[in-house]
């Protein structure tokens, strides 16, 4: 389903790079990323559309959830928008998150393997399931504290929720995750913390970080 359209509006964005080919913005927790049936308006893109009125294309090549604060780039030209799409498809951008999960995980390193799909009478909606698409996600554990524990998660897959899911998975929910059983929290605690890539038209590989808006142990 394609996204509906969004209009121009001022909101304050927390842009950490931008050129004229693409920019790099850190979305709060708490933002949809494009207008929805129900929500037409204090989306990333309305905001995005009034920061740069004259851009040939304002595209976001990945998404976040509402509830993931963190990292995206965004394209302001077609060139770019293809650009991006191929390193998207061919996996050389680099994604990492930080989550704060419920209890200690045990292993520090793991690769989940667990297949993604919907089924639309259940609850939660996603979730694996065995005739669901292959997703793999690999975890690093950064920090042990009391009942919590601060996981570094790689993407190697894109599909819907497969963070959550796959934390929730090894037993191991993100803490603020109303959805997905977490521990109560005043908001999810993953973040989109550092994107790479290369620039769509210098090729210089670019890499950002920020700083997570929950606390880390």
């Amino acid at each position: 389903m394609s996204p509906l359209a969004a209009a121009p509006e001022p909101i304050t964005l927390d842009i950490l790079f931008e050129d004229d080919h693409l920019l790099v913005v850190n979305k709060p927790s708490g933002m949809l990323v494009h207008p929805s049936v129900r929500e037409r308006s204090g989306t990333l893109m309305n905001g995005l559309l009034h920061h740069a009125p004259a851009a040939e294309a304002i595209r976001l090549p990945h998404r976040l959830d509402r509830h993931t604060s963190g990292l995206m780039v965004v394209t302001k030209t077609a060139h770019a928008v293809h650009s991006l799409a191929l390193q998207f498809l061919h996996r050389t951008v680099e994604k990492r998150y930080l989550a704060l999960v419920a209890g200690l995980v045990a292993a520090d390193e793991q690769l989940v393997d667990a297949p993604i799909g919907r089924d639309r009478l259940a609850r939660p909606q996603w979730g694996v399931r065995e005739e669901g698409r292959a997703a793999q996600s690999r975890l690093e554990v950064l920090r042990r504290e009391a009942d919590r524990t601060l996981l570094a998660l790689t993407p190697i897959t894109g599909r819907t929720n497969q963070l959550r899911i796959h934390c929730l998975h090894i037993g191991h929910p993100i803490v603020g995750d109303t959805i997905y059983g977490g521990p109560p929290a005043p908001r999810l605690c993953l973040h989109a913390w550092r994107l790479g890539f290369s620039h769509p038209v210098t090729h210089e590989r670019l890499l950002f970080e920020s700083a997570a808006e929950f606390p880390l142990l």
